[in-house]
């Protein structure tokens, strides 16, 4: 089966409201084309052993997907639902084709040919859509490899046609501010202690917090605070006695901003409802490792960089794996109506996978 065969059959497997079939088709995959270890825990993960030794190192991925567009959705010869899969100008266009299920496919594939240094592990996560479900409970039921690729888009960050290695990302923390005050007829204004005023006394002071910034890879990730929905109110004549509204913050490895200043003020409560982690690489050697594996899987120069996206990297790092992020998908490709993947990029990831698979751990 080549690699745009397997891309095309797990793509189109439906795994944006339910990912079971997609678990289904990678473990029964595994376990007809490898002789490794193939387990799936109670929620779908999907994970595979082979190979020894002292450490290990983790090929990372999810199969779940976020909700198609009617494009790209259509009915097969049963009747059943299944996602449209096209190809076209050496690229494969449809759902999850870049996020991530091509990275998937290079991952298995490489999984599969690599003769490992030491113990290599695939592991394929549900839920990664909704805040890393699945790789939470795997870290939670004892997952902690010692090296991992996690295969979320990391080509074109440097340059045209290049496959990069990302040493850092951002994470996300999601707040809610509530204020509460006393209602009372508005004609009689001064009766009551109006909570959309205390809100906004809130907003003001996250406007002026200082979002904190980090140096990695020669680049600045630059954290930041936006107020994205506000809600209060429930009449027109009526002082308002609560008012909520949501912090999407972008978190940086090492720092957050002093939300805590806000929670401070009279009358507000402060709600993390998301603390999705930021990820930097704690092995230089590792990044090291990878970043010339990836140059030798392709004409380009690639280079470390950062991402401003979450990614499983973020729980996986916080639970000490070191990490880097490389992968096929381009910025402005994931979730959007007419997804692809390059066809190239695919195969290069999957060579820079097994390279790194067969040199890394290096003999101690």
């Amino acid at each position: 089966m080549t690699l745009v065969e397997l891309t095309r059959d797990l793509v189109s497997i439906p795994s944006h409201e339910d990912e079971t079939a997609a678990g289904d088709f990678i473990a029964e995959w595994l376990r007809r084309e490898t002789d490794a270890d193939v387990s799936r825990d109670d929620i779908g993960n999907v994970i595979a052993r082979k190979g020894s030794g002292d450490e290990s190192l983790a090929f990372v991925g999810h199969h779940d997907v976020v909700a198609p567009a009617e494009s790209q959705v259509a009915a097969d010869g049963d009747g059943a639902t299944e996602y449209v899969v096209e190809e076209r100008d050496g690229r494969l266009y449809g759902r999850g084709t870049a996020d991530m299920k091509g990275a998937v496919a290079a991952a298995l594939l490489a999984f599969r040919a690599a003769d490992p240094a030491g113990e290599l592990v695939f592991a394929s996560f549900v839920g990664e859509e909704t805040g890393g479900v699945g790789s939470q409970h795997a870290i939670d039921e004892g997952f902690a490899p010692d090296y991992a690729i996690v295969g979320e888009g990391s080509t074109n960050y440097s340059g045209p046609d290049v496959t990069d290695v990302a040493v850092a990302h951002k994470g996300r923390r999601g707040s809610t501010i509530t204020a509460r005050g006393t209602a009372a007829h508005a004609s009689e204004a001064d009766a009551g202690e109006n909570a959309i005023y205390r809100a906004t006394a809130a907003v003001d002071r996250v406007r002026d917090l200082e979002s904190p910034s980090v140096d990695v890879a020669g680049e600045t990730l630059n954290g930041r605070l936006t107020v994205t929905e506000i809600e209060g109110g429930s009449a027109w004549n009526v002082v308002p006695a609560r008012c909520e509204f949501t912090i999407d913050e972008r978190t940086v490895p090492g720092e957050r901003a002093a939300l805590e200043d806000v929670a401070q003020l009279e009358g507000i409560e402060w709600t993390v409802d998301q603390d999705w982690p930021p990820m930097e690489c704690s092995d230089e050697a590792f990044a090291e490792a990878v970043l010339a594996a990836a140059d030798g899987a392709q004409s380009g120069a690639p280079e470390l960089v950062t991402k401003p996206h979450a990614t499983d990297a973020g729980w996986l790092s916080a639970a000490g794996t070191a990490c880097v992020v490389s992968g096929p998908s381009e910025p402005g490709e994931a979730h959007t109506d007419d997804e692809s993947v390059s066809i190239a990029v695919l195969e290069r990831c999957r060579e820079t996978y097994r390279r790194v698979a067969e040199t890394w751990p290096p003999a101690r």
